[in-house]
C-alpha cells in the first residue's frame, strides 16, 4: 500500500498542472472513489489577498486542475478556506481575487460563500473537545486538503495538518491562540482539527515554496514536486523531508508521533516516487522551540521544566523597523493585546507577547521577523 507519492511538476502551465496531478494521484487509486453527485470541499491554503506569485497561497493552476479531474467523475466542487482576518464575503472576495481563483470558476467548481459557523463536540479530542467551525464543511461528502508547504513563524512547517486550522472562522484563530499559547497544547489542537476533519486526500502544492520569513513573507523557492497522500502526517512527513527539517522540530508533528498517528520519519513510509532527488538541504527553515512537554511527554514536571527554559530558548517575534511603516495591522491582530504603536512604530511587550507569531505572519510589509536567541544558538539544534 502506498503512503506517499511524489511526482515532478515542474511549473504552473495549464496543461502541466493538470498531467502532474494526475500521475502523482494515479499510485493512491486516482480519483476512483468520488461518485457522480459527491459534494467534494477542497480545503485550499488561502491565508490573505496574496498574488499566486507570492507562494503563500495554493497555487490556482493546481486547484483549477483538481477541479477539473473531479468535475470529469461528476463531482460538484467548492474551493475554500477561512483566512487570517474577518470572515465575510466582502474579505474573502478580496482574497479569491487577488489569489486568483477565477481559475477554478472556469474550471466548473464554485468558491465558497457561506460564511456561517457550526460548533462541534469531540469528545475524543485532546484538548478541542468543542470548536467552533467554518459551516461550508458540513456539506462535502469529502474534504481534500490541498496545501502551500511554506516556512510556519510558530509550527516551524505549514503544510497538510497546519492547513485544516484554516477550518477555524477567521478571527477566532486569534482567540485560539490567545487560548493555546503552549506549543503543546496549541500542535494538539492541530491534530485534534485533522482528527475530526479526517481529509479523504491530501495534496502539496511544492512547485514553489517559501522559504525564510513565512508563512506570508518569506522568499518562494521554486522546487518542482507535487506531492500526495491518503494521511495528511504521512504527506507532512515527507513535506518535511523535502524542507530538510527533522519532525521533531514540527511541534505538530511531534504531537501527532506521540499519539500514534504517524511513524517516525520517511524509511517508514511505502514512497512511490524519488523524494530525495528534491531534498533542499539548504533550504532556510526558522527555528522553533521545542516544548519539553512534547519531547518528554505531558506532565506537571515537563511544563514547568518548558515553561522555565522557554524564556532563554524560544524564538520570539522581532520588528525591523526599517521595514515598519505603521500600519498597525499587528497590534491589532495580536490576540495577547501585547503591541502598542509608540511614533509610528510597533513595539512588543515581551511579557504579555504568548509567541504565537500572528504579528509576523500577518504583517503586510514583512517587518516581523523571527528571532532566536542566543542561548538557543550557542545550543545548536535545540
Amino acid at each position: 500500500m502506498t503512503d506517499l507519492v511524489v511526482r515532478p511538476c515542474p511549473d504552473y502551465s495549464t496543461e502541466g498542472a493538470y498531467k502532474a496531478l494526475e500521475e502523482v494521484l494515479k499510485p493512491l487509486g486516482g480519483l476512483d472513489w468520488v461518485t457522480k453527485g459527491m459534494k467534494v470541499a477542497i480545503k485550499a491554503n488561502l491565508v490573505g489577498p496574496f498574488k499566486p506569485e507570492s507562494a503563500a497561497v495554493t497555487h490556482p493552476a493546481l486547484l483549477a486542475a483538481l477541479t477539473k479531474l473531479l468535475r470529469q467523475k461528476g463531482a460538484i466542487v467548492t474551493v475554500g478556506d477561512s483566512p487570517g482576518g474577518i470572515y465575510n464575503k466582502v474579505y474573502l472576495d478580496r482574497v479569491y481575487a487577488a489569489s486568483g481563483m477565477k481559475a477554478v470558476e472556469a474550471a466548473g467548481g464554485s468558491l465558497n460563500n457561506d460564511f456561517s459557523t457550526a460548533q462541534a463536540d469531540f469528545p475524543e479530542a485532546k484538548v478541542l473537545k468543542h470548536f467552533e467551525y467554518t459551516a461550508w464543511l458540513n456539506k462535502a461528502d469529502a474534504i481534500i486538503d490541498f496545501c502551500k508547504l511554506k516556512v510556519h513563524g510558530m509550527m516551524g512547517m505549514s503544510a497538510a495538518v497546519k492547513n485544516l486550522f484554516g477550518a477555524i472562522p477567521g478571527t477566532v484563530k486569534l482567540e485560539y491562540h490567545y487560548k493555546y499559547p503552549d506549543y503543546n497544547d496549541f500542535a494538539n489542537m492541530l491534530v485534534d482539527l485533522n482528527e475530526y476533519f479526517k481529509p479523504r486526500l491530501s495534496i502539496a502544492d511544492a512547485v514553489v515554496t517559501m522559504e525564510g520569513n513565512g508563512p506570508t513573507a518569506g522568499t518562494p523557492r521554486h522546487m518542482g514536486v507535487l506531492l500526495a497522500s491518503n494521511s495528511p502526517y504521512k504527506l507532512d512527513l515527507g513535506c518535511a523531508a523535502l524542507i530538510n527539517l527533522d519532525r521533531s522540530k514540527i511541534p505538530y508533528m511531534e504531537a501527532a508521533y506521540q499519539r500514534g498517528l504517524m511513524p517516525s520519519d520517511c524509511s517508514q513510509l511505502n514512497i512511490d516516487g524519488d523524494l530525495k532527488t528534491y531534498v533542499a538541504k539548504d533550504f532556510k527553515n526558522v527555528a522553533v522551540r521545542r516544548d519539553i512537554a512534547l519531547l518528554l511527554g505531558d506532565n506537571v514536571f515537563t511544563r514547568i521544566l518548558s515553561k522555565t527554559a522557554g524564556a532563554l530558548l524560544r524564538s520570539t517575534p522581532m520588528l525591523d523597523k526599517g521595514l515598519c511603516v505603521g500600519c498597525a495591522a499587528c497590534a491589532g491582530l495580536c490576540p495577547a493585546k501585547a503591541i502598542t504603536m509608540i511614533n509610528k512604530k510597533a513595539v512588543i511587550d515581551r511579557k504579555s507577547c504568548i509567541t504565537c507569531f500572528c504579528c509576523q505572519e500577518f504583517c503586510p510589509k514583512g517587518a516581523m521577523k523571527v528571532h532566536r536567541p542566543l542561548a538557543a544558538k550557542l545550543i545548536g539544534r535545540l
